[in-house]
């Protein structure tokens, strides 16, 4: 399963069915879990953890150092959880020891061409990521988000579980669960409504959802009287309580 052409370290670890394209190259502390394929003249390197069942395809760069000019050769890493897929020329880079030091991809995600994924970002689970999603540092996605193509955010950002985005929308601030966002910069534009009906959400849950997106964005109130209100909300639509918490720990503000 290993092509003659291949390069991989004596000390990599690979798990049982995991193929390696032509002219890839594994490094020394990479670990591969079983069924895992990896592309023609992929590089997968640095301290590189990898689940089981992932399709990573020709010419990805997975693990290498982060584009942070702090960086001094420490050994922090990247772990990739089971079944993603990651297609080609998308760049996945270890973390730093100025956040956790390691950069955490979930399970179950679609990332597609071109897609950079910078340093200490944290992706949850079945998140797609459209051709040319670009996530700088430090910046956490929540389970189910779909970033359009050319998506931006800026380091440090949050978006979270449910949320979408438009093509080519900058993010410089966090971007709620369930609500979608359009622009440069990004402005809401309503929830997901769409895709939480295909993940099952009841209509009664999608009305509350809808509700506390109003009190957040059409009310007039300011940020800190929205979480009162949402707060408020949780008991009737316990959906609202991923909002009402996410809000509780931005820092950088959100999209308005």
């Amino acid at each position: 399963m290993i092509h003659p052409t291949a390069i991989v370290h004596p000390a990599a670890e690979l798990g049982p069915g995991v193929s390696v394209g032509p002219y890839a190259v594994i490094g020394e502390h990479v670990v591969i879990g079983a069924g895992t394929s990896i592309g023609a003249h992929a590089v997968v390197t640095g301290h590189t953890t990898i689940g089981r069942d992932n399709r990573i395809f020709q010419f990805t760069s997975v693990g290498d150092e982060p584009q942070d000019k702090k960086y001094a050769g420490e050994p922090t890493g990247l772990t990739i959880g089971d079944r993603n897929t990651i297609r080609e020329f998308c760049t996945l880079n270890c973390g730093t020891v100025q956040d956790a030091g390691v950069t955490r991809v979930g399970n179950d995600n679609w990332i597609m061409a071109y897609v950079h994924v910078a340093h200490d970002c944290v992706v949850g689970d079945h998140v797609i990521m459209a051709n040319c999603t670009q996530l700088a540092g430090h910046v956490h996605v929540g389970d189910w988000a779909i970033l359009a193509g050319f998506t931006g955010a800026h380091q440090f950002c949050r978006i979270g579980a449910h949320a979408m985005t438009a093509i080519a929308t900058v993010l410089v601030h966090d971007l709620p669960p369930y609500v979608m966002a359009q622009g440069d910069t990004a402005k809401a534009h309503g929830i997901n409504a769409e895709g939480l009906k295909r993940r099952g959400f009841s209509a009664e849950a999608i009305a509350g959802i809808r509700r506390a997106y109003k009190t957040l964005y059409r009310s007039g109130l300011t940020l800190d009287e929205a979480r009162a209100a949402l707060a408020g909300q949780v008991a009737e639509c316990p959906e609202v309580g991923v909002m009402a918490e996410f809000l509780e720990r931005t820092t950088r503000g959100i999209v308005r």
